[in-house]
Formats: structure tokens, C-alpha cells, sequence
């Protein structure tokens, strides 16, 4: 009997909403300012995994310029109905303070792969968003609702309201059909229906340690829903010897041969508290008991790390490459950028041959236009690569390798210019918004030629190296604890993971550019 090894897709991927069509399986994530917009997976055996599409590719779905960290697109759920696949997200523009601005959109394809349609907006009252299509032929969306009056239960409920598809908008009323158990904190809702019974799963207790999925079921669409009687019906909470944190935000899946799985999201720290990772994408095996509730196989309310697999043939997918060397004419789907999308005015593969340019643009402090390219950690332990051509003529032109949260936390391995010396490499951190240099001098490199850039991670330690050859290392600076790089580290809450990549900065504004000849993520574990 085969087995799930748990997180089926690691490193920052939350928010799972999961859909069978025949026998292909998706799962949609979150990607927050990432871009591009929304992570879909593919497999054919839920074991074998694989990235195959970013839908929200073009600024037209998907504008994020000045949307501050951890905003952007929040719990997407995509759904399938009559030849069309249906994906729902919120972009949101702003969620500290009393306040969220949380806009929902709709697009929708005949093919997973695209051409992904222009976005319908549909409301913005509040966030996690999701499309229900009922047996006689209706779209309902539900979505949380949030209410930021004082003394009020800011997460106001889950609300109701039919989609007309022939008016591309919403109509009817908006109603309340659950406002939550003592958990609190009640948002990510699905519906089901099964044996009559309209089923509708949330997340409960906030998306940290005390995280929960709770069902709660209706003759009604509309409700009233009655709650599990033994809820939560999927928790970590109270368990910390657990690997999976932080279990909740669960959808479902039925196989071609009737088994039942729930992925859900879940997170794994590196020294008990922070998940460097970001939250990932777990699943379990379900089943209906006798009076028709949703249970975990095995018995109990708490996630597996090793879950028995459907009865489905074995479907694997060739591993992604360790080394890209930068001669596809696009960016694989591997690399992101913040808030907005590739383009030729600061990136190129095209005007050197082999070779990714970045021109520089602002730094990194900025929510505009960073130039930077990056992916996900999904190891504990890994190895980065890469060499740069880069002759900056000023301390306001930078350029080099990083370990990427958000604007406020990241580790930089950084070639500038100083007056005194020149062209000269060091560190650059900022723990949570406090900016320090972590070499007493930086150290002196050649006026010109290329310089080999590499970060070794052991968890919540990194060090960096350089050379002037090939596999000829020398450290730069000693150990360095990256446990800041995390949801974890400051509040209010963050929701992304690290990302190790390539960027440039040109604070000056003479867009100085800098040459990466490949990139190698190797991971250790």
C-alpha cells in the first residue's frame, strides 16, 4: 500500500482548495504579493505532485503595485462545473489596523493551462471567497465577512449570495448562514452536498498554533447549520509534538473510486515556534461515520505526517531541474517577482544570450518596483548558487543573492561600491525592520570579472560564501540565525515564507544592471 508523506507540497503553499475532473487533481494556493497570482498543482495519485500553472498572470487579473507584505491574494478556491473551471481569489490592498480592503474576482477557463479570462469583480466585503454550484444549476459565493466596528466579533460571519453567471455579478440578497463556534476567528468556507445534507467547512482559531477545520451541516443551503458534536473536526492545537502545525482551512476531495481526502493547510517549525517554510499544503484521509459527519480515518482529530494513499496507478512526475541556467526565453515556473510581472524594462533574458539581466530599481524596503527574482525555500536544508557580472559605481547600487521574507526581514549577500575602496562584498540584514551590516568591513573583491555567490541553510542557520573561481569557497561573515525569516517573528500577522533569489538596486535611479549567469537551489534532506 502506498503512502502520502506529508506536506504533499512544501514550502510556502497555504490555503489549499482542492478539485477532482476526472482523474486529474489541482490544488490552488495562496501567493500574497508574489506574482504571478495563484499556484495551481497537478496529480494524477495525490502522492506525485506537480506545478503546473500560475494563472494570474498579467496585470490586468492582478495589480499589486503598492499592496503592503503579506496583502495580495488571499485563499483562492477553485472550483469546476460544466466544461469550466471557476477560480475565486481576493486581492487585498490593505489588512493592518481596524480596516481590510479586500476585493473578490472571478475568472474562469475551459483548459487548466489557460488562457485564463478577464477578472469579474464581484464584491469586497470581506475575504476568503468561494464559488458553490448547486445540483439545480445555481452559483452561490460565500465569503467571511468583516466587521471592523468596535466591540463587534470582527470575523462577522459567513455570508451567502447567488451568482448570476448570464450577468456576470452577484444578485439577491446577502445573508448570515454561520457565525462560528466558541473557536472563533471563523473564515475559509466551503460547501458540499451529500446525502442530502449540505456540509460547510471552515477554518476556526486564526492561522497560527491554534488553527482548526469545523464542520457544520444543513438541510438548507441557507441554513440553519448545526455544528459537529464533536468539533473541531481537524486540529494541532494542544499537540505540539505534532510535525504538522497549525491543521486547518481544509477542503475535500472525492476519488474516482469513492475515498475521500481532505487537503488542509498545516506548517512544520524549525525550533518549535517559527516555520521558515511558510504554511503548506497537507492531506488526509476521510470518512463518513454512521451519522453522516466527516471523521479522519484512523480515528481522532489530528493530521498525519503518513497517510495510507487512494487506490489510484502510481503517476510521477520528473523532479525539477536543480541548475537553471537561463536560456528559455520565459522565466520558469519556479521564479517569482514581487507585485508585478516580469518585464523586458528591467528584465531580460534576451539581450545576453544564457544570461538573466536585472537592471536595478528601488530597494528593498519598496512595495512599487523591486527587481528582484525569487524562489521558494521547501527545504529545511539546502544549498544556493549562482555567479554575477556586476561593476556598480556607487553605494547606491547593489546587487547580489538573498534570503527574502518581506520588506522588513532578509539576509543579503551583497556586492556595492564604496568610495574608499570600490567594488567590495558584504552582508546586509534587516530583523524586523532594523537595518544592521553584519561584516565590521566589507571585503575587497576585483575592480571587475564575476564573482560566485552561494548560502548554505541548516535550518535556522545560514552562511554565506564567495569565490573568484569555480567550487573555490571562502565564508563571508560566520553563521547567521534566520529564524526572523517567518510568520512568526513580528506581529501583526504574516503569512509568506522565505525565498532565496537574485536582486538589484539602484537607489541613484541610473537603472545599473547586473548579470546572472545560472542558478542552482539544491536541496539537502
Amino acid at each position: 500500500m502506498n503512502t502520502i508523506i506529508n506536506p504533499v507540497l512544501r514550502g510556502f503553499n497555504p490555503d489549499p482548495s482542492i478539485v477532482r475532473v476526472e482523474d486529474d487533481y489541482y490544488i490552488a494556493t495562496s501567493t500574497f504579493e508574489w506574482f504571478p497570482g495563484v499556484q495551481i498543482h497537478h496529480s494524477r495519485d495525490l502522492l506525485h505532485w506537480r506545478l503546473l500553472k500560475r494563472p494570474l498572470d498579467r496585470v490586468s487579473q492582478l495589480d499589486m503595485r503598492g499592496n503592503g507584505d503579506s496583502d495580495g491574494v488571499w485563499a483562492p478556491c477553485l472550483t469546476y462545473d460544466n466544461g469550466l473551471f471557476y477560480l475565486i481569489y481576493t486581492d487585498v490592498k490593505s489588512h493592518k489596523g481596524a480596516f481590510k480592503d479586500t476585493h473578490n474576482y472571478l475568472v474562469t477557463a475551459e483548459n487548466i493551462k489557460g488562457p485564463w479570462s478577464e477578472p469579474v469583480y464581484l464584491n469586497s466585503s470581506g475575504f476568503d471567497p468561494s464559488l458553490f454550484h448547486d445540483e439545480d444549476g445555481r452559483k452561490w459565493l460565500l465569503n467571511m465577512r468583516w466587521d471592523f466596528r468596535k466591540g463587534k466579533n470582527k470575523f462577522g460571519g459567513i455570508v451567502i449570495q447567488e451568482y448570476s453567471q448570464e450577468e456576470g455579478r452577484l444578485i439577491g440578497p446577502v445573508i448570515t448562514i454561520f457565525e462560528g463556534t466558541e473557536i472563533g476567528f471563523t473564515e475559509g468556507p466551503h460547501v458540499y452536498k451529500r446525502n442530502g445534507y449540505y456540509y460547510l467547512l471552515t477554518a476556526e482559531g486564526g492561522t497560527r498554533y491554534k488553527h482548526a477545520v469545523t464542520v457544520a451541516r444543513s438541510a438548507s443551503l441557507l441554513g440553519p447549520y448545526e455544528v459537529d458534536p464533536h468539533h473541531p473536526m481537524l486540529t494541532s492545537s494542544g499537540s505540539p509534538e505534532l510535525q504538522l502545525q497549525k491543521a486547518g482551512h481544509g477542503s475535500l476531495v472525492e476519488t474516482e473510486s469513492g475515498e475521500w481526502y481532505m487537503a488542509h493547510l498545516c506548517a512544520r517549525p524549525v525550533d518549535g515556534f517559527h516555520c521558515m517554510l511558510g504554511r503548506e499544503t497537507a492531506l488526509q484521509k476521510c470518512y463518513w461515520d454512521e451519522e453522516g459527519w466527516l471523521r479522519l480515518e484512523g480515528g481522532g482529530n489530528t493530521p498525519s505526517a503518513q497517510v495510507q494513499a487512494p487506490q489510484l496507478p502510481l503517476h510521477p512526475f520528473e523532479p525539477e531541474p536543480e541548475r537553471d541556467d537561463f536560456e528559455e526565453p520565459l522565466l520558469g515556473n519556479q521564479w517569482n517577482t514581487l507585485r508585478l510581472p516580469p518585464d523586458p524594462d528591467w528584465l531580460s533574458l534576451s539581450e545576453r544570450l544564457g544570461f538573466l539581466r536585472l537592471a536595478g530599481r528601488e530597494s528593498l524596503s519598496s512595495c512599487h518596483r523591486q527587481s528582484l527574482v525569487a524562489r521558494r525555500q521547501q527545504a529545511f536544508r539546502f544549498e544556493a548558487e549562482t555567479v554575477i557580472e556586476f561593476e556598480p559605481e556607487s553605494f547606491q547600487q547593489m546587487a547580489g543573492l538573498i534570503l527574502y521574507y518581506n520588506t522588513e526581514d532578509y539576509v543579503y549577500l551583497r556586492i556595492t561600491h564604496l568610495e574608499q575602496h570600490g567594488r567590495v562584498i558584504g552582508i546586509i540584514q534587516s530583523d524586523r525592520g532594523m537595518y544592521d551590516e553584519l561584516l565590521e568591513e566589507d571585503l575587497l573583491l576585483p575592480t571587475d570579472g564575476p564573482v560566485f555567490l552561494k548560502a548554505v541553510v541548516n535550518r535556522e542557520v545560514l552562511q554565506f560564501y564567495y569565490a573568484f573561481e569555480a567550487g573555490r569557497w571562502s565564508p563571508v561573515g560566520g553563521e547567521i540565525n534566520i529564524a526572523h525569516l517567518s510568520d512568526e517573528a513580528k506581529e501583526p500577522l504574516r503569512f509568506t515564507g522565505t525565498f532565496i533569489g537574485m536582486c538589484v538596486q539602484d537607489l541613484g535611479g541610473t537603472r545599473r544592471y547586473a548579470d546572472f549567469d545560472y542558478f542552482i537551489y539544491k536541496e539537502m534532506e
